[in-house]
């Protein structure tokens, strides 16, 4: 949307900054939402640890350590990916170059995911694989209808605009579900529809639903491998059978910011009791 705005676009930059998570990181470096300074700050600032750049150096240096666990497939993928991303980020991004980035970045994260789902026997490291997966992405579709609305929509006068209405398209592109959401609901992008889509329907493999489904199958492979039950399979549980249990009618009669704040905790403390219950620390 910033791209396509000649003027006013500082408060979508602003969005994807607080998406992120990064506002204090962010406003720590700089005064102003300039679109050079988000982008290069998402993408390759070294003062970012959790730009795309590092976070791949470091999936790339996990994966040299656990190269054994590996198939060749896995490995070529990653290491490929990495030697693409820091030739393509080795200067600061223009914005006539963003797009094409982006897309590389994206088709080279779907090969990675596909060499896994691929070749990986399913055994603990797959499965751990897949936690890391859906965890960050039901935070990211969380954040996203979280943020993105809220801070997109100058005003609550503008809800049911057309405006209004241009926001949840916009988030609906974001967690790459418009052509998912149309094929079902004909074009209709009213808020209660998106909202359901996105948290609620387990065809969808971005959704809070269909995220907790897997993360909880997944907890139950490693419970049979491990053969103990940990409290993060309580917890998982617990999330994943309180979203079973919602309408989304009761989810925006309790307030959709609060429910989503509520997941995104949840969800963090699940993280954290698999971190503990695995022993994935230093």
């Amino acid at each position: 949307m910033a791209l396509t705005r000649s003027s006013g676009s500082d408060e979508e930059w602003r969005s994807v900054i607080l998406t992120a998570g990064l506002r204090d990181g962010y406003e720590n470096k700089f005064d102003d939402y300039d679109a050079a300074h988000v982008v290069n700050y998402l993408l390759r600032d070294k003062a970012n640890p959790t730009s795309v750049l590092a976070m791949l150096e470091t999936a790339r240096h996990n994966a040299r350590m656990t190269r054994t666990a590996l198939t060749r497939e896995v490995w070529e993928a990653t290491n490929i990916f990495w030697m693409r991303l820091k030739d393509a980020l080795a200067r600061p991004i223009r914005e006539t170059d963003l797009p094409g980035i982006i897309a590389m970045i994206r088709q080279q994260s779907a090969q990675v995911r596909g060499a896994l789902h691929g070749s990986m026997l399913r055994i603990d490291v797959y499965n751990f694989a897949r936690l890391g997966t859906f965890l960050e992405r039901a935070d990211s579709t969380a954040r996203i209808l979280d943020v993105k609305y809220y801070v997109l929509l100058p005003s609550l006068s503008f809800v049911g605009s057309s405006l209004d209405n241009v926001q949840w398209e916009t988030i609906l592109r974001s967690v790459s579900a418009e052509h998912a959401f149309r094929w079902l609901n004909a074009g209709d992008t009213r808020p209660v529809g998106v909202a359901e889509f996105l948290i609620l329907d387990e065809r969808f493999p971005r959704s809070l639903a269909f995220c907790y489904k897997k993360l909880f199958g997944n907890l139950l492979y490693l419970e049979k491998d491990y053969a103990v039950r940990f409290p993060a399979h309580d917890l998982a549980q617990e999330i994943h059978d309180g979203l079973q249990s919602r309408s989304i009618d009761a989810i925006f009669e309790s307030g959709l910011h609060e429910f989503l704040t509520d997941f995104m905790t949840c969800n963090a403390r699940l993280a954290a009791e698999i971190e503990r219950n695995y022993r994935f620390y230093g």
